[in-house]
């Protein structure tokens, strides 16, 4: 024993002895947070010995692995710092310095791990990593939930303790001599370590049990926060509410079954069947503009006294009009998502920022295989939110900022070209496919709705320096029409539909979790050879507007969507998704379920209106129907069922 403790001491008087010593403190903090958690979840891990073992064996590792990337920054002070320099009493406020605010951040984060297991079952997930992203909402909820001053006081009191406990040790190492070359082969085998382990160690190790607690108390907290924030999802198994597998496939087979699907017998993929049309396919081509944040509270027709889309208001009596759609979330990824894979919204981020998110079932390469050239055209750098890669891995060809000429360069903003630059390219893309003798479908995404909210001027009647919202609106209603005019000119017009459809709205906030307000977008199909006015005022959702657009050209072919064609669709069976990273709802027969992690279901009346929400008691059908669709689309994708072929 006292061997061992040698070595360990012999260790702090090396010239890395710091970081060593910094390695100590977080495994020892990871033990104890280990323990603790233990403590308060005894009643119900797996009591195998061997279990409880690797618990313990496991989760060293994963200690040592994230402790090597917490001291990161001091082995790379260590390495740098001349001899001359680092032997000087003064260069040891660096490292006090240092010392103090890792021992507050170790305190700090053992608070953390307890109230988050407390509250979720769990080490941190991606629900810690969305806690960046709300950080007001967050901070708030802290101060109003504990006693921040002195929880405070507490942590930076013990950090202080141990660090007067420690402070010995960081003065031996000063006494050590080590050269330059040697200081490097150190760090080197330092960086060879934190490498490997980031490129080729994942968490799985820790999933040796069939017990979801002796499973989390493998790992380690830090690590797993790290492994959140790459993978960018949730796992919805661990959760929410959940069903028997066999019971989720039937409730979408029965939810899925229209009258012209036909389910493919012996499939273990519960989406799986083949849409068979009455009539001739029509290659009409497609032209889908995708509008930056555009609520449908912009228009008039719900209300708005601005005047603010006059065209698109002037559409609507020419035009295919939703007047009861629901956006899937609140960023343009969820959207884009929702109108490539017609797929409900699956906890965390969206699956355009997932990995393994390549050669899905998306229209692009759905209508790939029928002959069309599909692009995506951006007017901004399309690798912002990982949209280049994913769509230029799904059936796409990628036009972005970096494609676009000198002579089409008119004018610009931080997210990219403005709007009436990105129809311009959008026509030529048009015009290629059409010189080739291919049928289109153009998905553009429009970027002039976002702040700074500028424009080119003298266009319309507001003024782009006032970076107004309305200004922006205004100025993408013109840009549309003055696309839309261009291209009557074409020969492809009279074959074309042009769908004009919101990613978002421009705010989701409210006064509850999900209010319905948030998530109302309008949508309009313009064709005027090839689709008969009219508006649809059934409930429908962002992901059933891929397969009515297919359903319009009577388009026969196999399916994963989840999405309706809402022609063909019986009354009562509309619903609508609406979601945050972690909240999912589900609207049917005026009610909204929402799910949460803690598998919890809350039934609400929403008031369509005002966005307001009044609970009801629980309905054991319509949280079970939302709990199979949204687990079916949880597993499908995890599991590659979702992929194309």
């Amino acid at each position: 024993m006292s061997s061992i403790v040698n070595f360990f001491r012999k260790q702090l008087q090396n010239r890395f002895g710091p970081a060593f010593l910094l390695l100590y403190l977080f495994v020892g903090f990871s033990l104890l947070s280990r323990v603790i958690l233990l403590a308060l979840t005894i009643s119900h891990i797996s009591y195998n010995p061997l279990h409880i073992l690797l618990v313990f064996l496991v989760g060293l590792f994963y200690d040592i692995i994230a402790g090597l990337f917490f001291s990161g920054l001091l082995v790379l002070y260590l390495w740098l710092a001349p001899t001359w320099w680092y032997k000087q009493k003064k260069q040891r406020v660096i490292l006090y310095a240092y010392f103090i605010i890792s021992l507050i951040i170790l305190v700090f984060n053992l608070a953390g791990e307890i109230i988050f297991w407390q509250e979720y079952g769990n080490r941190y997930d991606f629900i810690a990593v969305d806690y960046l992203v709300y950080t007001h909402e967050v901070i708030q909820n802290i101060i109003e939930s504990f006693p921040v001053v002195w929880i405070f006081s507490g942590i930076a009191l013990v950090a202080v303790v141990i660090f007067l406990l420690i402070r010995k040790y960081l003065h031996s190492s000063q006494q050590h001599v080590m050269r330059f070359g040697k200081r490097t082969i150190w760090f080197l085998g330092y960086v060879a370590i934190g490498v490997s382990s980031f490129f080729f160690l994942t968490n799985r190790l820790r999933f040796f049990s069939g017990n979801h607690y002796t499973n989390e108390l493998a790992g380690n907290g830090m690590y797993e926060f790290g492994t959140a924030y790459f993978t960018n999802e949730i796992d919805y198994y661990q959760k929410y509410v959940t069903l028997p597998e066999t019971e989720a496939f039937a409730i979408m087979r029965k939810q899925l079954q229209t009258p012209e699907a036909i389910f493919e017998s012996g499939t273990s993929v519960a989406t799986q069947r083949n849409i068979k049309a009455d009539s001739a396919e029509k290659k009409w081509n497609v032209v889908m503009i995708t509008v930056e944040s555009f609520s449908r509270d912009f228009m008039s027709y719900y209300g708005n006294k601005n005047n603010i889309t006059h065209y698109l208001d002037s559409l609507i009596p020419h035009s295919l009009f939703f007047t009861n759609l629901y956006a899937t979330g609140t960023r343009t990824v969820r959207g884009l998502e929702a109108l490539t894979l017609s797929i409900p919204p699956t906890p965390g981020q969206s699956i355009v920022r997932r990995p393994h998110n390549s050669d899905l079932f998306t229209m692009g390469n759905l209508l790939g295989e029928k002959g069309y050239e599909c692009k995506f055209v951006y007017g901004g750098v399309a690798w912002f939110d990982n949209m280049g890669p994913y769509y230029g891995a799904n059936g796409y060809k990628v036009v972005d900022k970096s494609d676009f000429t000198d002579d089409e360069k008119h004018f610009s903003t931080a997210w990219g070209y403005c709007d009436e630059d990105i129809f311009s390219r959008t026509l030529k893309e048009c015009d290629k496919s059409y010189a080739n003798g291919k049928p289109f479908f153009n998905q553009v995404l429009t970027v002039s709705n976002h702040r700074p909210y500028t424009f080119p001027k003298g266009r319309i009647g507001n003024n782009p320096d006032d970076q107004s919202r309305e200004g922006a609106v205004a100025y993408t209603d013109w840009a549309i029409n003055d696309f839309i005019k261009r291209a009557k000119s074409k020969p492809w017009f009279d074959n074309t539909l042009f769908v004009v459809i919101a990613d978002h709205c421009a705010s989701a906030a409210g006064k509850v979790e999900l209010p319905v307000t948030g998530y109302q977008i309008p949508c309009l199909v313009y064709a005027p050879s090839l689709v008969s006015p009219q508006k649809m005022e059934r409930l429908t959702s962002q992901i059933d507007i891929v397969p009515t657009i297919l359903g319009l050209m009577n388009m026969n072919y196999p399916s994963k969507f989840f999405g309706y064609d809402i022609f063909k669709l019986e009354p009562g069976k509309e619903r609508a998704f609406i979601s945050t990273y972690q909240k999912l709802g589900y609207i049917k027969n005026d009610k909204l379920v929402i799910l949460s992690p803690g598998k919890k279901a809350i039934v609400y009346n929403p008031d369509f209106k005002n966005g307001s929400a009044v609970k009801l008691s629980p309905d054991s059908v319509l949280i079970k129907e939302a709990a199979a669709w949204y687990q079916t689309a949880a597993s499908m994708f995890k599991n590659g069922e979702y992929k194309f072929r």
